[in-house]
């Protein structure tokens, strides 16, 4: 079975190179499809020396968010399985493994990696608390019961990403996949994930902003068609 990767890239200068031979280390047939998302830095320059069959890039003119590199990337996906890979190194491409096992076992649909099932160190506290109650939000008016919904790493049967309908632009395609799915009755799974957060010296890009987004995208789905 074919393992697809999206990683949006938005100026990951110091990091891109690293990440992509981390998930090419990985012993999983795959296939990564990046989107640089309007990259400013060097990115874009790395990116287009880069030579490999199995590495698809898309470039945006302009930064548009993560959920639009995202809705760029899906009909490119050739896998039957699909994660989202943060372009940073918080995240360990190592346990892509444990991941994709309940959906291959046909256990589950779709599974979230959450930070919050096993110890993390968590740097910023207000990190903590906006994902804590948007979490919070959606599990009382959705009647779930997942730890993380903003977390990167999501899995996907790529037939059900793909036949979603998806419109965020930016970090509130966290919310939106995951309100969209919990309408669509799927049930969403989750497993304890390493993370090993940056600091916003070091190019975290969620905001105050984008927590706002979520609550109205959040609160959007629940009362509409």
């Amino acid at each position: 079975m074919k393992l697809s990767v999206i990683m949006p890239v938005f100026n990951e200068e110091s990091t891109i190179l690293n990440i992509i031979d981390r998930v090419k280390k990985v012993n999983i047939d795959k296939q990564i499809v990046i989107v640089d998302d309007g990259s400013t830095d060097r990115t874009r320059e790395i990116l287009e020396k880069l030579r490999d069959e199995n590495i698809r890039v898309i470039y945006h003119t302009k930064n548009q968010g993560k959920g639009s590199a995202i809705r760029t990337a899906i009909p490119y996906l050739e896998g039957e399985v699909t994660i989202i890979q943060d372009a940073d190194l918080e995240y360990d491409p190592e346990e892509y493994h444990k991941l994709m096992r309940p959906i291959l076992d046909g256990k589950a649909k779709i599974i979230y990696g959450s930070r919050f099932l096993q110890f993390n160190k968590l740097i910023y506290l207000r990190y903590l608390l906006g994902n804590k109650f948007l979490t919070w939000l959606i599990n009382i008016l959705y009647r779930s019961r997942i730890t993380d919904s903003y977390t990167c790493y999501k899995a996907f049967e790529t037939s059900v990403l793909k036949n979603l309908t998806l419109q965020a632009k930016r970090f509130e395609f966290e919310a939106e996949v995951t309100v969209k799915l919990l309408k669509r009755g799927y049930e969403i799974r989750e497993i304890p994930i390493s993370y090993s957060p940056r600091t916003l010296r070091e190019g975290k890009k969620i905001n105050w902003k984008d927590a706002l987004l979520g609550i109205l995208t959040i609160l959007k789905y629940k009362f509409s068609k």
